[in-house]
């Protein structure tokens, strides 16, 4: 066969890299806020390699999210609002997504993209929850809502326990960036949900002794509420984080990728404490500007022009419909979005009929609504956040008509939604995959146990001492046989006997090594971490062999007898399926 002449070798494959789709590169911070960026002005940090994604691509004005981690993660993944989803918390079960909603990864996946995620997932740790049953082939992070300890911690990758190199910020990135390199000869969607700076405040000395000592130029609307050695720490955090998004970028073009590739940057709410957020009222947990205004950038040379600042309201319901579109590719969802395309305020085609539109914002059952001139509150003021962005005067007697407007539609979204975030009766399945984990953090415990913290993510079970006590999850078995149980547990001494029951079928175990690790994290923290456990080096116990029949039931621990004054600290019970 005759050689294809190189002019016409270079036009195909001109063409073949013309007709190849998008890489896609989502960022994603834990906490942050909006004012946490220099490119909003703010002079306490320096954030350049973030602020590049907006200054070579667009900046969204207006982006909105919602006041907590979870449901943000869901409306992103579904591009519908969190309610629907069955998404109401933050743990114990209350993050998971439902197993029937169509996610981002599945969209890329479907349309031949390799899939990974790298950080925190947080809607849902037991399979199908988990991200490789939700699109992504590849995962390295953590599913809960936040970890106990950020240095050499252990990772969940694909499914199993590993042990983490260094920062968590640097592994993950390090993780999102071998993932790039091994994938770039084929579209690919990078998920990198960094769990930066959610607290415990915990970053190297190269970043944390820039701030050791600042005195913030600029504070809190409120400086009485601003605790300056939770500042000092958060922002050490995002300049992390700052040079770990450089690095992906540089990978990039390493790769000579950076033409072809999607990057999106935003936050997952407001920030975590009082400190500079542009005069926004609210921080975390609020349904107020402040707890949900969030940095959107984008970036894709080939197709968004440089320096382009986006002032029409969106959030984070819109991104699915957006980068589906930006790659054309099939959204792939068989029920109805909440969000739209922007693809056409990011590409500069005509948008001059662009609707105004509502987007609504819940947490605890508090609904607010934004509109592109005014925010309804959850108490029903209006505000014209145009002449008063801090939210300080209701304009609802001098607009009564808009006033008016927004209730009703405040009334009608709750009326649809609130009904979908009751109370959460969902059991842990069980069987879907080989191993299946149950941490204490979805269990429940009764008697004198109580939790190493009061928050339930990352925690575990202590003050085990008496026979009548009792820790258990609610399991539906969906693939019966027989399964190994191990307990990842510390204990002051062998011999304590536990039950573990199921049904009709039980096992019986004692305690075999006395494992008794002193609590670590402390020692690396920037600032109190409150309400959150530390860490510890668990050791697996196995309790031995049960069949276990299909169906839901009460997976119940107790102890037949206490030898050393307590039984044990459960972290995890581990199900593994032995027959397939």
């Amino acid at each position: 066969m005759a050689a294809v002449p190189a002019a016409i070798g270079q036009r195909q494959l001109s063409g073949q890299r013309r007709a190849r789709r998008p890489n896609v590169v989502v960022i994603l911070t834990d906490d942050q806020g909006w004012g946490d960026l220099s490119l909003h002005g703010n002079s306490n940090l320096s954030t350049p390699r973030i602020d590049s994604i907006g200054r070579d691509g667009a900046q969204f004005e207006r982006f909105y999210v919602c006041p907590v981690c979870a449901p943000t993660r869901a409306e992103f993944l579904t591009g519908r609002y969190h309610p629907r989803g069955g998404v109401r918390g933050v743990s114990t079960g209350q993050e998971r997504l439902n197993v029937d909603e169509h996610t981002i990864a599945q969209t890329f996946r479907a349309a031949g993209y390799a899939t990974g995620a790298f950080g925190k997932w947080h809607n849902g740790s037991q399979a199908p929850y988990h991200p490789n049953f939700r699109g992504f082939e590849e995962f390295y992070g953590f599913t809960s809502g936040h970890w106990a300890h950020y240095f050499d911690t252990e990772m969940d990758h694909n499914g199993q326990f590993v042990k983490g190199r260094g920062y968590i910020t640097d592994d993950l990135t390090e993780r999102a960036m071998a993932f790039i390199s091994q994938k770039r000869s084929r579209p690919f969607f990078c998920y990198v949900p960094l769990n930066a700076p959610h607290s415990p405040m915990q970053v190297p000395d190269a970043y944390y002794n820039r701030f050791a000592n600042l005195q913030p130029a600029l504070r809190a609307t409120d400086p009485a509420q601003e605790d300056v050695a939770m500042t000092r720490a958060a922002l050490a955090m995002v300049e992390n984080i700052d040079w770990n998004v450089g690095r992906l970028l540089d990978r990039l073009k390493e790769l000579r990728l950076d033409q072809d590739t999607i990057v999106v940057f935003f936050c997952d709410n407001g920030p975590n404490s009082w400190r500079w957020n542009g005069g926004m009222k609210g921080r975390k947990g609020s349904v107020d500007e402040g707890g949900v205004r969030s940095p959107l950038l984008v970036r894709w040379p080939r197709r968004i022009a440089a320096g382009r600042r986006i002032a029409k309201i969106a959030g984070a319901i819109d991104l699915l419909p957006t980068l589906a579109a930006l790659a054309g590719v099939p959204v792939g969802s068989r029920k109805p979005l909440d969000g739209v395309s922007l693809e056409p305020l990011l590409t500069a085609r005509p948008a001059a009929n662009w609707p105004d539109r509502m987007l609504f914002s819940h947490w605890n059952r508090r609904i607010s609504v934004r509109t592109q001139r005014h925010r309804l509150d959850a108490e029903g003021r209006l505000f014209d956040l145009v002449n008063d962005p801090g939210q300080s005067r209701d304009v609802a007697a001098e607009e009564p008509a808009e006033a008016a407007r927004l209730r009703a539609a405040a009334a009608a979204w709750g009326r649809e939604m609130l009904p979908l975030v009751g109370p959460d009766d969902r059991p842990f399945p069980v069987g879907h995959a080989r191993l299946t984990y149950l941490p204490a953090r979805d269990g429940l415990a009764s008697g004198g146990i109580r939790r190493s913290n009061t928050a339930p993510n990352s925690s575990y079970f202590t003050n085990w001492t008496q026979t009548g006590d009792r820790i258990f999850w609610n399991v539906e078995v969906v693939t019966p046989g027989a399964y190994e149980a191990v307990l990842h547990y510390t204990a002051p001494a062998a011999g304590s006997v536990v039950e573990l029951r199921c049904g009709s079928a039980r096992v019986e175990s004692a305690v075999p090594v006395a494992h008794d690790p002193p609590a670590v994290g402390a020692a690396q923290d920037r600032h109190d971490r409150g309400q959150e456990s530390y860490a510890k080096d668990f050791r697996r116990w196995s309790l031995g062999v049960m069949t276990l029949a299909a169906g839901r039931n009460a997976m119940t621990l107790r102890a037949l007898r206490v030898a050393g004054g307590a039984v044990a600290e459960v972290r995890y019970l581990v199900l593994s399926r032995l027959d397939g």
